[in-house]
């Protein structure tokens, strides 16, 4: 089982993904957050720049609905070094999908098969696609797939939920078997609702021939999840420990308040992230009121360490 982590814009940056494999490990393959603009700013520079992913296997993810602006950003990547990008045909935001960009692309998908014939045609670098199911109804899902299976993916991650739904109900996965049985040729990933051993086995048990699977939300809420996950059929339990975590966050802390301007950048970065790793602990909710409340790093630093000191690790990682 191959196992890779989801872009999550703001958090899973590449000062994110470094930390987290030094301290955790565990992911074959790293996303970028998404790039949207061939005038890439700073941010984004900095997210590709191959010294800042040293040792990581790291796709750059594209946002885009014309094929131009994807040409042109793909022409920047591959400047870099970079043979393979992702195209997001995921991403649920109601902003975005107003824009037909993200999952909000598939409801023309007319367009959406003229936009990846054009790519496909003249892209110097390999595509694989993440996408959503439809928008308003599974009912959409297999002209969907038709219209993939023209293309020469090089991967199509799948997340079995529909763009009105967000993050929201029950993944369907009856849509990823779908598209097992129709795209025979094409690797699948699964991207969903992957969280625990749980829900882990409750996928294998419906589509068993699973060999990729894309965790987001599951890792910022137990950074030790992907180990965990992979250490199933062997006689090791993995258990996250409070030293590790620690040193894990001071890390981040450190590369952001280095680089960031002013000390309010760097809290709202890792206020985000506590919104999740706040899960890896039992009775946190009074310490992370603190966290949340802080104004600058002694008082954020006095809130971490008493939720370090205090709160004893969730029993679930």
């Amino acid at each position: 089982m191959k196992f890779y982590l989801a872009p999550m814009e703001g958090i899973t940056t590449y000062l994110y993904r470094n930390a987290y494999s030094h301290y955790f490990g565990g992911i074959d393959k790293y996303f970028t957050p998404f790039i949207a603009s061939p005038k890439m700013n700073r941010r984004e520079q900095n997210e590709i720049l191959p010294e800042h992913n040293q040792s990581l296997t790291v796709v750059p993810q594209i946002l885009a609905n014309r094929s131009e602006e994807f040409l042109k950003i793909t022409k920047k990547i591959a400047e870099y070094g970079y043979t393979t990008v992702n195209l997001n045909l995921g991403c649920p935001s109601g902003t975005v999908a107003a824009r037909k960009r993200g999952a909000g692309f598939l409801s023309v998908p007319d367009e959406l098969d003229r936009f990846l014939y054009e790519i496909y045609e003249r892209s110097p670098l390999k595509i694989s696609v993440k996408t959503r199911i439809g928008i308003s109804s599974v009912d959409e899902w297999e002209p969907i797939l038709d219209i993939y299976r023209k293309y020469p993916l090089e991967e199509l991650i799948i997340h079995p939920r529909l763009q009105k739904e967000l993050y929201k109900f029950t993944p369907h996965k009856e849509a990823y078997l779908t598209a097992a049985a129709k795209l025979s040729e094409i690797p699948l990933c699964y991207n969903g609702d992957i969280t625990s051993l749980k829900g882990y086995s409750e996928l294998l048990n419906t589509a068993p021939r699973t060999e990729r699977v894309m965790i987001g939300r599951g890792i910022l809420k137990n950074p030790l999840l992907a180990v965990q996950l992979k250490a199933v059929e062997s006689a090791e339990h993995p258990t996250l420990k409070k030293e590790t975590l620690k040193a894990f966050h001071d890390e981040l802390f450190e590369g952001y308040a280095a680089q960031m301007a002013g000390e309010t950048p760097t809290l709202f970065k890792m206020k985000d992230l506590w919104t999740y790793l706040s899960e890896s602990f039992a009775a946190s909710d009074r310490h992370l009121k603190k966290i949340r409340k802080a104004s600058g790093y002694a008082e954020y630093k006095a809130a971490v360490n008493s939720i370090f000191r205090e709160c004893e690790l969730a029993a679930h990682v």
